[in-house]
């Protein structure tokens, strides 16, 4: 073995051949062969036996040392020495302390040589594995060159030159094929760890990977003018892209197109033929929605900010252009926003408002006991509730056309005893379903509320407090692209989730969790003291956010 066996020149060189070859610091090299050759001196002085091996990394000289454990009464002659003998070689010794004995040099077997090589090798493997893990887990998120090594059942083992990474089958562009030899190139999206080594995982399908490529082929975006602001992709069919100007100069859109779509044309060509759209970016949903649908032309757009959610209508003609092949155009416009589209015709729209106003019409007709004229009057005129007429001002209500001030006076008062009715229904429900009355006096809780309450199992104060604002509100996730909702306690009662989550606090409030003083923190300081105050009591915290979708290029 050409370590065990080397002159103290041929150690030194062989340190610096293998630390130079495997791109490691040689200090490891050197540690190595120690641990080695210390191995292949146990197995002739006996495995006990604590030896160890010192190699000069200026002179190559190599020490061999037996330790022995300094002890009182000695049980293991191999590794422990009494005090009277440690004194013979150090007067100074105590019980305790270690005393080196030199060992003289050794011809080693080729078992011993064969053990120390292992040795070596395994640790030189350890130190290279490290080196690569070090190297690599702060490159995610950026775009690497290799050369094909293998295709093992699909995925695709790439040569980076100082290491190995993986594409998986999954992460390819469909119907891309590679084979031995070819140049690749794909986007770092996690390291990992593992029993086998290091796992360098590359991606050509990942949302970041076609920002990236723009990074490099667009000079705006590498200094920081044009911003990608997000990416929505079906890779290898269609991509959208979201681009901002801090320059108002600079047109985000033009420099990511390039001079006759030079720039968008070699990403394309990167991606196997895969159309982009580039989009301009605006702080406005409203007017990033409408971007996001081009080439479709939008005529109007209908907001709900609490469940992040947009009906966008179309001219009848535009209905196919704007939903796109499968659906595709709008799923990609949804991605990128990360807001939820519906699209509809102008047709379909006047019928939803039609429909939405004979509603209101035929509430007001019963709850107030009114005919079809006065209950049309009152939906034309934007009232959306009996509570919406109950708390109006009343000047406000004689001013409609054709009603005056004993008018306006009738309704409301019509109105409030229609409300009173209901809530007396309300709080019979409520008793029957064994809802407190403490939980009447929480600011916020309707009689609407406790039935709600009591239907899913919320009786007490400290039930309330218990729950989170996800729990009252509901909340959204989004998976693959498809967003799906879950709904809460509270849906279909109009409340926001800063409505659910005053209420909860209000709840927590009362039931002694936080004071006066914690409503007035910062709001992520209260929720981590209701979590402490409430644990065993629930789950007063738990707040989750919906997962946002829309950074993904398509």
């Amino acid at each position: 073995m050409a370590v065990v066996s080397a002159n103290k020149l041929e150690l030194l060189q062989i340190a610096d051949a293998v630390a130079r070859e495997k791109s490691i610091d040689r200090t490891i090299v050197i540690q190595a062969m120690e641990d080695a050759i210390a191995k292949a001196a146990r197995s002739r002085y006996g495995s006990e036996t604590d030896v160890h091996a010192e190699i000069d990394p200026k002179k190559g000289e190599l020490r061999l040392s037996r330790h022995m454990l300094v002890v009182e009464t000695v049980e293991n002659p191999a590794n422990q020495i009494s005090l009277d003998d440690a004194r013979k070689h150090n007067p100074a010794a105590q019980v305790g302390d270690t005393i080196a004995d030199t060992l003289p040099p050794l011809e080693y077997g080729r078992i011993a040589a064969q053990s120390a090589k292992q040795v070596i090798v395994q640790k030189v493997r350890e130190a290279e594995r490290d080196r690569q893990y070090q190297e690599y887990k702060d490159r995610i998120g950026d775009i690497v060159n290799g050369i094909v090594k293998r295709v093992e059942y699909g995925n695709v083992v790439v040569d980076l030159g100082r290491g190995e990474a993986i594409v998986r089958r999954d992460e390819m562009l469909p119907r891309e094929v590679f084979r031995n030899g070819d140049r690749i190139r794909a986007y770092i999206y996690d390291v990992r760890r593992e029993p086998r080594g290091p796992q360098i995982f590359l991606s050509r399908t990942h949302p970041q990977f076609m920002a990236k490529l723009f990074a490099q082929e667009v000079p705006e975006i590498y200094d920081g003018i044009v911003e990608v602001k997000a990416v929505a992709r079906d890779p290898g069919s269609r991509a959208k892209i979201a681009v901002i100007s801090r320059d108002q100069s600079v047109d985000p859109v033009g420099a990511c197109v390039g001079m006759r779509g030079s720039r968008v044309q070699a990403v394309v060509n990167e991606l196997q033929g895969e159309k982009i759209d580039i989009i301009p970016w605006s702080p406005d949903i409203a007017t990033f929605v409408v971007n996001a649908l081009a080439p479709a032309e939008v005529a109007k757009v209908v907001l709900d900010e609490d469940k992040e959610r947009i009906a966008v209508v179309v001219p009848d003609q535009q209905l196919s252009l704007a939903i796109g092949r499968r659906g595709q155009n709008v799923r990609l416009a949804s991605q990128l926003t990360g807001w939820d589209i519906d699209i509809l015709t102008e047709q379909e729209e006047s019928e939803r408002r039609q429909a939405d106003f004979e509603k209101r019409s035929k509430l007001f007709m019963e709850a107030l006991n009114v005919d079809e004229v006065v209950g049309q009057l009152l939906a034309s005129e934007g009232f959306g509730s009996v509570e919406d007429l109950a708390v109006v001002d009343e000047k406000e209500l004689a001013g409609i056309e054709g009603f005056d001030e004993e008018t306006a006076q009738e309704l409301q008062t019509r109105a409030r005893e229609y409300l009173a009715q209901i809530e007396a229904e309300y709080d019979e429900k409520r008793r029957a379903l064994g809802v407190e009355d403490a939980l009447r006096e929480v600011p916020g809780v309707t009689g609407r509320m406790l039935v709600a309450f009591g239907e899913n199992g919320i009786k007490t104060v400290e039930d309330l407090a218990g729950c989170a604002t996800d729990d009252l509100a509901g909340w959204t996730e989004r998976k693959d692209g498809e967003t799906k909702r879950e709904a809460g306690i509270l849906d279909g009662l109009e409340l926001s989730r800063d409505d659910c989550e005053a209420i909860v606090m209000q709840a927590r409030l009362k039931a002694g969790w936080i004071s006066e003083e914690d409503l007035a923190r910062p709001e992520e300081e209260t929720e981590e003291l209701a979590e402490d105050e409430g644990e065993g009591e629930g789950d007063p915290d738990g707040e989750a956010t919906a997962e946002g979708a829309g950074t993904a290029p398509a």
